[in-house]
């Protein structure tokens, strides 16, 4: 009888460990840099439902992403498998041709019994994508309402303005369809433990969306972001040429969008100022929509036992070096936010300065869950960091675009070297904005070899 009884309550609480186990809410924002109000990238920025993720846990201030570029990001971090070890590089790679064997970090929670599901965009496109990384997974109609965006008559027809308000409500809007979907979610019966996945759109081109958002960032008050005339003169030529044209990462082949790129053709047309206007209000509409989800998850009972993580999966350009889009190693182009909260075992309200990657992402959410440790992961756990911000950590992060480019970076120093050999090197602390490029000067070259021992020793497809 003591025996059986024993049986019953070694099931009992095996049971109970499991049910313990801290569900995950897991956001991702699309194209999003570090302009959000807590991290002061920008002083117009308004992300009143980011800034309250923070309060509760820690944000990281130097989160980079592993590749600057939307499939090589999200790959990398939903395996754990770097770009330079998976070979995935550019947007037109596929995960399973790529890594048939990965497992996801969608599918590490579902062996541990958890339910995955999601909607939006979390790998490359809103599409499940790879279905054995989800239960459930809700893909909306994508479609902007008609007749709800006029352009401006006067500019010319080449002019590059994929911008400007809508006449619609947020109900129209595709993160609005899958943000309902989420909040309808999170208002069930939940059977075990979840890893719900929320993937914004925004602020990815077109910066569209309603009225009322260019309403919180009013022209006339835009500030443009910090530049420097001829800060191209000390690029070398590969640095120069991702300033100015979209290049293709899988080396394949080269193309100008415009001889002088993006920038020249903004300040031709006068658009400097809506442009960053544009982004500040898809940035506030993608907020917004965060917040929905996040009051949802305040409503459902299930915050006290919530693990929230929210990433952006790479920077964005807006005129910095003469550039725009990503497409870059330069911080402006890597730098994204990364936030966690949790009901226990993260501070709260902290900023931490200590540079990190999104291929740290998985290992810490298994970290924080108490699942099983997998073996092949590139990133390391974040959760000491998450325990004491302020604690040392010596480990720099490594950035690839393309084959055989990377930037390592430091909390003091950015190491860029391209496939050609040419090279630049930053000093973050006198030189925040990457003006001074201190690759070519002699007595900077004892920190250049040491960030070169960060460098991968092989990249796949070297070979070739």
């Amino acid at each position: 009888m003591n025996v059986l009884k024993g049986l019953l309550l070694l099931f009992f609480f095996a049971g109970s460990n499991l049910w313990a186990r801290p569900n995950v809410l897991f956001i991702a924002v699309d194209d999003l840099r570090d302009w959000v109000g807590h991290l002061g990238g920008h002083p117009n920025a308004k992300t009143p439902s980011i800034d309250r993720l923070a309060k509760g846990g820690v944000s990281f201030t130097r989160a980079y992403c592993s590749a600057p570029l939307c499939n090589p990001s999200r790959i990398s971090l939903l395996t754990g498998v770097a770009p330079f070890r998976s070979g995935v590089y550019g947007n037109g790679e596929r995960l399973r041709k790529k890594l048939p064997d990965a497992v996801t970090l969608m599918q590490h929670f579902r062996a541990s019994g958890y339910s995955s599901r999601g909607a939006g965009k979390i790998f490359h496109g809103t599409k499940p994508y790879d279905a054995d990384s989800w239960d459930d997974y809700f893909v909306a109609e994508r479609q902007i309402p008609p007749a709800s965006f006029k352009r401006d008559p006067k500019l010319s027809k080449s002019a590059w303005v994929p911008w400007g308000a809508l006449d619609c409500g947020e109900e129209d809007m595709y993160d609005g369809k899958t943000a309902d979907w989420i909040v309808s979610e999170l208002e069930k019966r939940q059977e075990k433990p979840f890893f719900m996945a929320y993937g914004l759109t925004k602020p990815h081109l077109p910066w569209k969306v309603p009225q009322k958002y260019f309403d919180l960032h009013p022209l006339d008050g835009i500030e443009l972001p910090p530049v420097r005339e001829g800060d191209l003169e000390d690029l070398p030529a590969f640095g120069k040429k991702l300033a100015r044209e979209v290049y293709d990462p899988s080396g394949e082949r080269n193309f100008a969008v415009k001889p002088d790129g993006d920038h020249a053709d903004v300040l031709a047309n006068k658009q400097w100022r809506k442009a960053v206007q544009a982004y500040l209000a898809t940035i506030s509409f993608a907020d917004a929509q965060v917040g929905r989800v996040l009051d949802a998850l305040d409503r459902s009972g299930h915050a006290g036992n919530t693990i929230v993580v929210l990433w952006g999966d790479h920077g964005w350009h807006l005129g910095e070096k003469e550039h725009w889009r990503k497409h870059a190693l330069w911080d402006v182009s890597t730098r994204t936010p990364l936030v966690f909260s949790a009901p226990q075992g993260v501070a709260k309200g902290r900023l931490c300065q200590r540079p990190v990657s999104l291929i740290d992402v998985y290992p810490t959410l298994i970290d924080l869950c108490g699942l099983p440790k997998r073996k092949g992961l590139d990133g390391q756990s974040l959760k000491p960091l998450l325990e004491d911000p302020d604690r040392k950590w010596e480990r720099p992060v490594v950035i690839t675009y393309g084959l055989n480019n990377h930037a390592i970076g430091t909390e003091h120093w950015r190491y860029i070297r391209y496939r050609d050999g040419g090279q630049e090197l930053y000093d973050h602390n006198r030189d925040p904005n990457e003006w001074t490029n201190l690759a070519s000067i002699p007595e900077y070259s004892s920190v250049k070899s040491k960030l070169a021992n960060w460098l991968p020793a092989a990249n796949v497809g070297q070979e070739k």
